[in-house]
């Protein structure tokens, strides 16, 4: 089977058999293990090389890449925030075109560069491409974009399903990689000249880096820093965001669709009655990986959809993303209610927190359910 992904709708289509049963999961995610332990442990696969500044820059360009028509937004906003936040690099965002860029399951964003500009004032290419999970993954010009980076020496990661731009791109071949379990045995089937790798929230495989989903991507970043700035940064970073432990290991076999799981799916899906228009209030400086946690989780429950709120049309977020607000607030009278604003919270609390708001509104399966997707071993 073909690897699915999301329509640009409020939520993804439904295989209906005699349950109605979900079994388009779109972008799902990975998991960050809430688990603290005091060593890091370095295992195979998991080293990034140390960054070697290169063309006499005093920092590393990374480019944080998507697809103007659907680009996963915790693949591609965490990423951007923990990077950004570290001051250890110059950060861009960079999409095929300039404008609006519709995130996948919620908010919108404004394109900082396009691919072009990108390329005139970087000539010699970034030091690291960041690339997410996207609707459009075999998309030529994004494809084109990243066989050119790395040809120019750039490291490129995969984040999740981003994994599947970088298999399409033809740069996985004779690689290590990982991808999310969703997409896993399909990664396999569509791609035998790589090899796959289980029981890794990331894989490092000389200038190829995959992850497994959401969550990996805060330990990914957490490791790039290291790579970059050393180990007094990474934990001056990881303390901020509450994350103790970014080694890599995580048990694969823990997550797989049950028949509980697409149960709850189906039922919170089709029971449209119980659904639910929520907002979140943003303003300028607003955390964006809080942020795009709390929209991403809500949004995943079949239940509900998240709206961003402000009294402006367009916001800041802390680390520069131009955010395109989707409720004024007198428009905002019409939701269902509005979320607790997160901001200011440690980046890792929020999973448990969204998790436990999740579960007081719609019960425990299908906080599961939310968890499952984002592959996060809650209560595993």
């Amino acid at each position: 089977m073909k690897h699915l992904s999301p329509q640009p709708n409020r939520f993804v289509k439904l295989f209906c058999g005699s349950l109605a049963l979900l079994l388009l999961f779109g972008f799902v995610e990975y998991g960050i293990s809430s688990e603290i332990t005091k060593v890091q442990i370095q295992e195979e696969g998991s080293k990034i090389p140390t960054y070697q500044s290169r063309f006499g820059r005093k920092q590393p360009i990374i480019a944080v890449i998507g697809e103007n028509r659907m680009t996963e937004l915790t693949d591609f906003m965490i990423p951007y925030g923990v990077l950004t936040s570290a001051k250890i690099a110059k950060v861009i965002s960079v999409f095929p075109k300039t404008g609006p860029v519709q995130m996948f399951p919620a908010l919108k964003i404004e394109a900082e560069k396009s691919f072009d500009l990108f390329d005139s004032e970087y000539p010699e290419g970034a030091d690291y491409v960041i690339v997410p999970a996207v609707h459009y993954s075999n998309d030529p010009s994004l494809l084109s974009f990243v066989q050119k980076q790395l040809a120019k020496g750039s490291t490129i990661v995969g984040v999740c399903d981003g994994v599947w731009v970088l298999a399409n791109a033809g740069v996985l071949k004779d690689h290590k990689a990982t991808g999310h379990w969703f997409s896993f045995s399909n990664l396999e089937k569509e791609f035998p000249e790589t090899s796959w790798i289980k029981d890794r929230r990331y894989v490092a495989d000389r200038k190829i880096i995959t992850t497994t989903g959401i969550t990996a991507s805060i330990p990914v970043s957490l490791t790039l820093i290291e790579a970059i700035s050393g180990k007094e940064k990474v934990i001056e970073v990881a303390a901020s965001l509450g994350a103790k432990d970014w080694k890599p290991t995580h048990k694969s076999s823990d997550f797989y669709l049950s028949g509980k799981d697409m149960y709850i799916a189906a039922k919170n899906y089709l029971g449209f009655w119980n659904y639910e228009n929520l907002g979140v209030q943003v303003s300028d400086g607003i955390d964006e990986v809080v942020l795009a946690l709390q929209a991403d989780s809500f949004s995943r429950t079949y239940r509900s959809e998240v709206f961003s709120v402000s009294d402006q049309k367009q916001i800041r977020t802390k680390s520069g993303l131009l955010l395109h607000v989707d409720k004024t607030q007198a428009e905002a009278a019409s939701l269902d209610s509005i979320l607790e604003n997160l901001n200011g919270i440690a980046a890792v609390t929020a999973y448990d927190k969204n998790l436990a708001e999740i579960e007081s509104r719609y019960g425990t399966n299908t906080a599961a359910f939310v968890a499952l997707q984002m592959e996060y071993p809650w209560r595993r």
